[in-house]
């Protein structure tokens, strides 16, 4: 039964308007799947995207090395035994290419392309308050009439591009990596400029280093690595992870990040050699099972954030030798974990090539990008043929922040979030009624989660909210202020208690100009989260009106 038959005859729609009982923004891992989902419920639906096909993430991250982090068993849909089974993938960590045709045979697999409207861009939503119903616009002028606005824009996908005066007068070829041409770029015997080396610059600049003439990378905040082991999958791998469907499903939505592993020892419960033994046996995990696995402790206790630090640097300068690299290259003024730890093949060893040069920008940053390449303060140049910017995203609000986003009495989100930065358990924001979100800060899925088990749930909730809704005869949901105020007070308690909030970084929104400071992820843990928002609906959801 679709929900335009619980409201009043003044929900006519407008002339010219199209109607739509719910309106997706986003065809990712979470667009496809809300769409699907909210299909069975009978609702008139239809997801737009940017861009020209599915995949989110991984239709615009298609720059050289771009690759899974999680393993390819783990970032999965698991609502469906078939769908996880019908697809067979060909190594432990993916490339890019690969994971777009997975979420092409997604989309094919559920026919969700029939309902997105591709290469169309959301440019704002209003909510009409006397007919409780959103008017969504887009970029072609067309106007839609729809009662749910659900956000699947994806907590990384407004990239922060235009960091430095001067690109377009560049004569050679710039690009930001998110936004990679389908054509390709090519680098082979060119001057080439990186900045930026978090998990993304990291993964190109390993992946470049020998095609280029010249690599010059531009650090300014060092970065703990861990080697990522990455081995094919034949039969046999494919045969033996497709056999554990069930143990995934039911472990991966209750650990601490989403991902088959979990802090299962404490440090306080070992001796120093059997503390040694479980670094050392993480560490050859080859994944991010040191970070995400080893000692909870790190992110409480700065004596064992240091301890485990100091492991990885250890790690570290064995690899790049050279003293002036390793000054330049290993963190010491912030803790293993606090930052997003990136997985790499080789990259610390890249530095050591005749044709690498790494130009620290930490006190002599960037000026300006010139007609011939980047200029530094102190005036130094470096000429250059091509600019990779790999300088990161605004986090978690932009997404929503670049859409004129309109709630009750005209309030705008994004001079709201430019103030103060709150949601209600990441799934709605108090003034905006029948808008639902995912990937946006307050919860797991802002940042501290394998994204599709954190997706996933939310989407789920998302639906099972609605459907409440369609059995009560309800048409109209929106978090309380009170509800929205004791989420946003329990979710800084839990920051403020750990690490991550006294660390500069993206985590914080540090890396935008202006951007208020708070955790955007919510850190108590993925399976706390799922089992928090498990019993708010339980509950009769007493953080939210209904009406």
């Amino acid at each position: 039964m679709a929900l335009d038959s619980h409201l009043s005859p003044q929900a006519e729609a407008s002339a010219g308007q199209q109607v739509l009982d719910a309106l997706i923004i986003g065809a990712g891992v979470a667009g496809l799947y809300q769409l699907h989902q909210l299909r069975q419920l009978g609702l008139k639906v239809r997801a737009f995207d940017t861009a020209s096909d599915v995949g989110g993430t991984w239709y615009w991250n298609r720059y050289p090395g771009a690759k899974f982090d999680s393993e390819a068993y783990i970032y999965q849909y698991l609502f469906s035994e078939d769908l996880y089974k019908n697809w067979s993938w060909s190594s432990r960590f993916p490339e890019q290419p690969e994971i777009e045709r997975w979420l092409g045979y997604i989309a094919d697999s559920l026919d969700l392309r029939r309902d997105i409207s591709f290469s169309t861009t959301i440019t704002s939503a209003v909510f009409d308050e006397d007919r409780n119903r959103w008017t969504v616009t887009t970029d072609k002028g067309e106007d839609y009439d729809t009662q749910f606005l659900v956000t699947c824009g994806g907590m990384l996908s407004a990239p922060m591009a235009d960091v430095f005066p001067g690109p377009d007068d560049f004569k050679g070829q710039i690009v930001h990596t998110s936004r990679w041409p389908k054509e390709d770029i090519d680098v082979t015997g060119k001057r080439v400029g990186v900045v930026g080396i978090g998990a993304t610059g990291i993964q190109v600049i390993q992946t470049i280093a020998d095609k280029v003439a010249e690599l010059k990378v531009f650090v300014r905040t060092p970065q703990y690595v861990l080697p990522m082991k990455n081995p094919s999958y034949g039969p046999e791998e494919v045969a033996a992870y497709k056999a554990r469907f069930e143990e995934l499903r039911q472990t991966l939505p209750n650990t601490f990040t989403g991902f088959e592993y979990d802090f299962e020892k404490q440090w306080k419960d070992l001796t120093p050699e059997e503390r040694r033994a479980h670094l050392e046996d993480c560490y050859e995990n080859g994944s991010l099972k040191l970070w995400l696995a080893s000692f909870g402790e790190m992110f409480f206790d700065p004596e064992v954030s240091e301890q485990v630090s100091e492991f990885v640097r250890e790690k570290m300068r064995a690899r790049l030798k050279d003293p002036r690299l390793c000054e330049l290259l290993i963190p010491t003024d912030y803790g293993f974990g606090t930052h997003r730890v990136p997985l790499e093949m080789n990259y610390l060893e890249v530095y050591l090539r005749p044709n690498v040069e790494a130009v620290p920008v930490r006190d002599n940053p960037i000026a300006r990008i010139t007609p011939e390449g980047i200029e530094l303060a102190d005036g130094t140049r470096y000429d250059l043929d091509v600019i990779i910017l790999a300088t990161g995203f605004d986090a978690g609000t932009g997404a929503l922040t670049r859409i004129d986003i309109r709630g009750r009495g005209g309030r705008s989100l994004r001079e709201e979030w430019g103030r103060d930065i709150r949601t209600t358990m990441g799934l709605m924001v108090h003034g905006y009624p029948n808008m639902f979100t995912t990937a946006v800060p307050l919860a797991p899925s802002a940042a501290l989660c394998n994204m599709t088990t954190c997706l996933q749930q939310q989407t789920e909730w998302i639906t099972d909210a609605i459907r409440t809704m369609q059995e009560q005869g309800k048409s109209v949901i929106e978090p309380t202020a009170e509800g929205e105020e004791a989420w946003v007070r329990h979710h800084d308690e839990t920051a403020s208690a750990n690490l991550i909030s006294k660390t500069n970084s993206w985590y914080l929104g540090s890396n935008v100009p202006g951007k208020p400071r708070r955790v955007l992820s919510y850190t108590g843990g993925v399976g706390t989260y799922r089992r928090k928002c498990a019993e708010e609906a339980a509950a009769g959801y007493p953080s939210f009106a209904m009406a």
